[in-house]
């Protein structure tokens, strides 16, 4: 065998079942590999075809995050892997185990300036956990099982840069026989879970912050919750595993979020963060804090933390919760649940209730309607900006749901390739993705992707015909908003060109039978829902520098465009605005 078809056996021992990516010249040796064992159908391997690389990383990143299995996209060399590191980032800052080939020139012009020379083993050096050049075809076998034991085990992404010629050798050497590596737990001595218990104790208010490294804990945290009477917040990644079947719920802090948790957290004598790396310090109290990871090298680096303890989640409450004494008050919870039912009710509900004649469609609106018509067990993907908000918001995750989107890397475009990834991995699940006009637009290539596959999933656009994020940012900085508008686009025809099922929605009242008919449709299908331009995220908590900025922005815009504009966004955005 050469050593293309090594390497596709090697990932074939460990689960792979499709890489995504786009063929080329030095990527040719591992194609023709792939073509050899047959496809999934027959116990081998897919080639998914994409348009742009990028969306072949995301693709793979989604099916990554969702199944806790490696996933595989390929590159051929110079633009062809270069395309691929902006999915690579979101992977890797999401700690999905992805593996990477980043074909390369061949091994004899490395160095000379040669046609498309890049150096893959350098650039994807900070978007990976393993990044190395594979010289002769007696190292790659070590080389590929050392990338893929470091994607699994420190979860992130491994590339593997393989110069054409090299990928077509004859190769001898056994790959070395994969053996799945036995995870431990790691939990804190008794000393440490005493002193954690301690904390709770002596605090008077706890409040319980939530994130993504909390998974699998949803019981020992809803127990703690109930014990010291602990209201429990979450970040955006956290929502999936601790929102649903938790009565301490309090909803989300950040600029995203919505309802008491960061209030919750702000006047408790305690935070406890629980498997979060929550980025944005500006939305931290600076209360006493407590911080449960298993990264020991993420303890206090996003606020300053008093007790910091490097542990599995689960398995440190299972040691702590015997030791925490039972509070009688729940005078605090109580509260901040009252408090968190009214901003429901008032502010992030206001745009779901007697709008249904309502147009332009609150997005509100649309994302709540699409809740409810979901599967239970549906998959989503959001498009970061607005999108982002109105999934955070009105999504349920069930606790059999999974929501995901580019989180950490905040990247446009994401949710259509994750889409594709994720209905791959699971196709007799409904995918669903939440798309801006403008994310969509960056690959619509890819719409291409899914009707090639004929994949069933849902894509719906919140056509605003402006980048809806940015807008807000903009006037959060005393700015008129400037370059974030765009020319309304018809995606329902673009997608029927494309051989989508397509419905353009544009009144609310039609939006229940326009996304019936996309979900129960066996094929890609698309729902174009025309949403308010003017509807904004408004944080759970407004501060008097952002209050200033909005107001400074809109007399800006009154002055330099009207008042008619500066009316229109204020009806749009005035019931969203939080009250005491």
């Amino acid at each position: 065998m050469n050593v293309a078809e090594q390497i596709v056996q090697q990932l074939q021992a460990v689960g792979v079942r499709r890489i995504y990516g786009i063929v080329g010249d030095s990527l040719n040796p591992v194609v023709d590999a792939v073509r050899q064992t047959g496809g999934s159908r027959n116990g081998g391997i897919d080639w998914v075809h994409v348009r742009h690389e990028e969306a072949a990383a995301f693709a793979a990143g989604a099916e990554a995050q969702l199944t806790g299995e490696l996933a595989v996209c390929a590159g051929s060399c110079g633009p062809g892997n270069l395309h691929l590191i902006n999915g690579l980032y979101d992977a890797n800052s999401t700690g999905a185990p992805v593996l990477a080939i980043a074909s390369h020139i061949p091994s004899a012009q490395i160095g000379q300036g040669f046609f498309q020379e890049t150096h893959p083993d350098r650039i994807f050096i900070e978007c990976s956990v393993y990044s190395e050049l594979v010289s002769t075809p007696e190292q790659s076998p070590r080389v590929v099982d050392s990338a893929i034991r470091h994607a699994l085990g420190a979860g992130g992404v491994a590339v593997v840069t393989l110069p054409g010629d090299i990928a077509d050798q004859d190769t001898a050497r056994e790959a070395p026989r994969y053996v799945p590596t036995r995870r431990g737990t790691l939990v804190p001595d008794q000393e440490t879970a005493q002193a954690l218990a301690d904390e709770i104790n002596a605090a008077k208010n706890v409040a319980l912050f939530v994130g993504i490294g909390a998974q699998g804990a949803h019981d020992q945290i809803v127990e703690l919750a109930e014990l010291v009477g602990a209201p429990v917040g979450h970040s955006l990644r956290g929502k999936d595993i601790i929102q649903y079947d938790n009565p301490f719920d309090v909803g989300m802090t950040g600029l995203l979020g919505y309802g008491a948790a960061a209030e919750g957290i702000e006047d408790a004598d305690l935070m406890v963060m629980l498997g979060t790396d929550f980025p944005y310090d500006q939305f931290l109290p600076g209360t006493r804090t407590v911080q449960v990871d298993v990264r020991a090298t993420v303890l206090g680096r996003r606020t300053q933390v008093d007790l910091p303890v490097e542990g599995d989640v689960r398995a440190t409450l299972r040691a702590v919760l015997p030791l925490v004494e039972r509070k009688k008050s729940r005078r605090f919870l109580d509260k901040l649940l009252k408090k968190h039912d009214k901003l429901m009710n008032k502010a992030v509900g206001a745009y779901t209730k007697d709008v249904e004649d309502t147009t332009p469609i609150h997005p509100e609106y649309a994302a709540s309607v699409l809740d409810e018509l979901a599967a239970d067990d549906a998959v989503f993907t959001a498009d970061t900006g607005m999108a982002n908000v109105w999934s955070a918001r009105y999504l349920r995750p069930l606790g059999t749901r999974r929501i995901i989107g580019s989180y950490r890397h905040g990247s446009m475009a994401n949710a259509l390739p994750q889409a594709i990834g994720a209905q791959l991995a699971y196709p007799d699940r409904q995918v669903v993705a939440m798309a801006g006009d403008g994310g969509l637009s960056m690959l619509l290539g890819e719409m291409l992707t899914a009707s090639m596959y004929e994949l069933p999933l849902t894509v719906v656009v919140f056509n605003n015909s402006t980048l809806g994020m940015v807008k807000l940012e903009m006037l959060v900085d005393k700015l008129p908003d400037h370059g974030v508008d765009m020319p309304a686009a018809d995606f329902a025809a673009i997608g029927a060109a494309m051989g989508w099922h397509t419905v353009r929605v544009e009144h609310p009242r039609d939006l229940h039978d326009g996304y019936r008919s996309a979900l129960d449709h066996h094929g890609p299908a698309l729902v174009d829902v025309v949403t308010d331009p003017m509807a904004l995220s408004i944080p759970p908590k407004i501060n008097s520098e952002q209050v200033f900025g909005f107001a400074t922005a809109m007399s800006k815009i009154v002055l330099n465009r009207g008042a008619g504009e500066a009316v229109s966004m204020a009806r749009s955005n005035l019931r969203n605005i939080p009250r005491g």
